[in-house]
């Protein structure tokens, strides 16, 4: 029997950004079952912004019913994830994340593919505000 894993959210500007985040975290994520990670980048016609239909596209592909944590990069996209989970417009146990792009990214997909639960998926991406590069 497979094991549901929680999945990751990356919300960005940009479609470029989160699909090329989205991989290198699978990437680094190797060696064990693979995490369930969407990209939501860009305006819904392409181009640079935020799209609340993209979001929530991106939460109900990765939902396996045990968790959803979004990580977002700046400004509207916060606001437009904020957004949903105050209108109830994603699935119950969907968390908006408060990490670093990049880094919180790696350590909830790393987290997820070992099969962690949504609160260790959340802390280990917002444990990324702690990592030191000097």
């Amino acid at each position: 029997m497979t094991r549901r894993r929680v999945g990751v959210v990356l919300v960005s500007h940009s479609a470029e950004v989160a699909g090329s985040v989205a991989e290198m975290a699978r990437c680094l994520a190797t060696g064990g079952a693979a995490a369930a990670v969407a990209a939501a980048g860009g305006a819904e016609g392409g181009g640079i912004g935020t799209s609340a239909e993209l979001i929530k596209r991106a939460v109900h592909r990765v939902d396996a019913g045990v968790g959803v944590v979004v990580i977002a990069d700046l400004g509207s996209a916060v606001l437009t994830v904020k957004a949903l989970l105050e209108d109830k417009e994603l699935p119950d146990g969907t968390r908006l994340a408060d990490a670093p792009f990049l880094e919180g990214a790696v350590g909830a997909v790393v987290t997820a593919a070992a099969g962690a639960d949504v609160a260790a998926v959340a802390a280990a991406a917002e444990e990324a505000y702690g990592y030191r590069k000097a």
